[in-house]
């Protein structure tokens, strides 16, 4: 039984950004890729599998490799059929954990290896091999920062019952309403991640057991990392010892807490950033502020996002109350949201300090957007005497396109003036000055 020592970060690395990213230096002897079996009493279907997964990388990869089985304090004889592997098989190596968890079992590995592209899928080998050289080959070669197999995606091909069909899918859609999360299938056990990203990440997840993988997904989505999604062929085990309600009731407790950190902005994302130059999205371009196209993308999808919700509250409200009434309350209401989603996403502000201050701010700039669609509500009034709804409804998203333009501006130069100057900054500095 071997154990690793972790890579410390490249040199002159800043320590709140990951380095550029650049193709994977292969050598003759050190393994390019570890891949990770974590298990917990599989003493029939461990060595199958793994001389399995060791022969198709003999035939199939073309770098060197490790096989990595991480024993989850297995009470059965596991932990003699990984060490018999461990010594007959070169490429593998057996690591024992005297604590359960999938989580903890890939934390611990992943962080004392010293492959640059880090693995693991479950031992029943569920997903089909042929997946796996697509899985890793974007990390090798720079393209992308983790990878994962999808059961979901469109050109995949999947054998498995109703109720588990149920469940993923519904657990899928839960991710995307709740944590907006963009990637398709984070269940799937069969995914991969970079090194340095890892180094960075891991510290940061704070699950040791089935949410582990979801919430590493979400932080580096949430951080603008790169996720590639890999097509798989996957069959269901039917010998599978999962729990499924009880990995489903935490799972949701996860989703809370990772929601309720994003919200509050207490997890420093910013050290898993990628540096200046290496997103085509943070070049600076001529006769552009820094950071204006990045704001304005997020600016719209927050301005989309919470037009809807006034629309919804006004014709709520309406039912009830006059036509100002109802505008008023519905456009207090957003506001707070819109204001709340602009500062974390827009401009990038994190932390409760000035939170007060900026929603006071968004009150101010809420007022003036009153008065454009109340004056519009108004004269449509004394022009129609009596209008219909829809065209209440035209005449207000017409005043609040006028209200959002009036609103970014005010945002970028009064309510969050320092992060709109901290990221003109970042945008003009020299890009050899952040690669070294």
């Amino acid at each position: 039984m071997r154990t690793e020592t972790p890579l410390a970060a490249p040199p002159g690395t800043p320590p709140q950004t990951l380095p550029a990213r650049e193709h994977v230096t292969v050598g003759r002897r050190e393994p390019v890729l570890d891949v990770v079996i974590p298990v917990y009493n599989e003493e029939t279907d461990l060595e199958p599998c793994v001389r399995r997964l060791h022969d198709h990388l003999v035939r199939t990869f073309p770098y060197p490799f490790r096989i990595t089985i991480a024993d989850n304090a297995s009470t059965d004889r596991t932990p003699e059929v990984a060490a018999r592997l461990d010594v007959q098989v070169p490429e593998v190596t057996a690591v024992r954990l005297e604590q359960k968890g999938r989580g903890r079992a890939l934390r611990t590995v992943w962080s004392l290896s010293d492959a640059p592209v880090l693995a693991y899928m479950d031992v029943d080998l569920s997903t089909d091999l042929n997946a796996l050289l697509p899985l890793v080959a974007p990390l090798i070669s720079g393209h992308s920062d983790l990878a994962i197999g999808s059961r979901l995606s469109r050109g995949s091909r999947v054998v498995r019952g109703p109720k588990r069909e149920f469940v993923s899918r519904a657990y899928n859609l839960i991710l995307r309403g709740s944590l907006a999360a963009r990637f398709s299938d984070a269940q799937c056990g069969f995914k991969a991640i970079r090194k340095d990203v890892a180094e960075r990440l891991l510290p940061m997840v704070e699950d040791t057991g089935w949410f582990f993988d979801t919430e590493m997904l979400v932080l580096a989505e949430r951080a603008g990392l790169r996720i590639h999604e890999v097509p798989v062929d996957w069959v269901d085990d039917p010998n599978s010892t999962v729990h499924i309600v009880r990995t489903a009731t935490d799972d949701l407790k996860g989703v809370w807490r990772v929601g309720r950190a994003l919200v509050t902005g207490g997890l420093p994302l910013d050290r898993l950033r990628r540096p200046f130059g290496d997103d085509p999205r943070d070049r600076e371009l001529s006769g552009v502020p820094g950071g204006l196209p990045r704001q304005l993308v997020g600016f719209c999808v927050v301005g989309a996002l919470s037009t809807l919700c006034y629309l919804l509250l006004y014709s709520l409200f309406r039912m009830g109350t006059g036509p100002q009434a109802a505008n008023a309350l519905a456009l207090l209401l957003s506001t707070f949201g819109n204001t709340a989603a602009n500062r974390r996403l827009t401009f990038g502000v994190r932390g409760r300090d000035r939170a007060v201050r900026h929603q006071a701010q968004g009150l101010v700039v809420f007022g003036i957007g009153l008065a454009l669609t109340s004056g519009s509500l108004a004269a449509l009034g004394a022009a129609a005497g009596a209008p219909s709804h829809g065209t209440e409804l035209t005449v207000l998203i017409a005043a609040n396109l006028a209200a959002t333009v009036l609103r970014f501006l005010l945002f970028r130069a009064w309510v969050f003036p320092a992060e709109t100057a901290s990221e003109g900054a970042v945008a003009h500095r020299p890009a050899s000055h952040d690669n070294h």
